[in-house]
């Protein structure tokens, strides 16, 4: 009677260990992850940044920039994210980019090339203090001092 009621009781405790191991199972789902997708104005502000820093490392070396990156003219019609809009602050801001930046490859200029291509850093700055101020900080370390 022991030995049945002992194997029984095996028979019982694999049993319900089968159970728990069945309802401790977790369904793998597919995780899908929203991942940042930047616009086209975030990526040419990300290459006006590394050209404009080749600028200021050419400057610093003695070698005066001539030629006007064309891709910069972009900034009139690259598609801006979607919480940001092309208003009348950013039409201004803009076009005096365009203009401060095409004063830094005028080699008939008699300001200096340094000061020039600081007033555009600045101009740069004053922009982004109106909307994106996210990245001024990184802006402000293209400063020729």
């Amino acid at each position: 009677m022991k030995v049945l009621i002992l194997s029984m009781s095996l028979v019982f405790f694999v049993l319900s260990c089968k159970q728990v191991d069945k309802s401790l199972e977790i369904e793998k789902e597919e995780v899908v992850y929203d991942m940042y997708q930047p616009s086209e104005m975030a990526n040419l502000m990300n290459e006006m940044y590394a050209q404009n820093l080749e600028v200021k490392q050419d400057i610093l070396a003695g070698k005066i920039p001539t030629e006007f990156p064309l891709d910069f003219l972009k900034i009139h019609t690259a598609e801006m994210s979607e919480f940001k809009s092309r208003n009348e602050t950013f039409q201004s801001f803009s076009k005096l980019f365009i203009e401060s930046e095409k004063e830094i490859f005028n080699t008939e200029s008699q300001i200096p090339v340094e000061e020039r291509f600081n007033n555009m850093v600045n101009l740069c700055i004053s922009c982004h203090q109106t909307e994106c101020t996210g990245p001024i900080s990184r802006i402000q370390k293209l400063i020729i001092k």
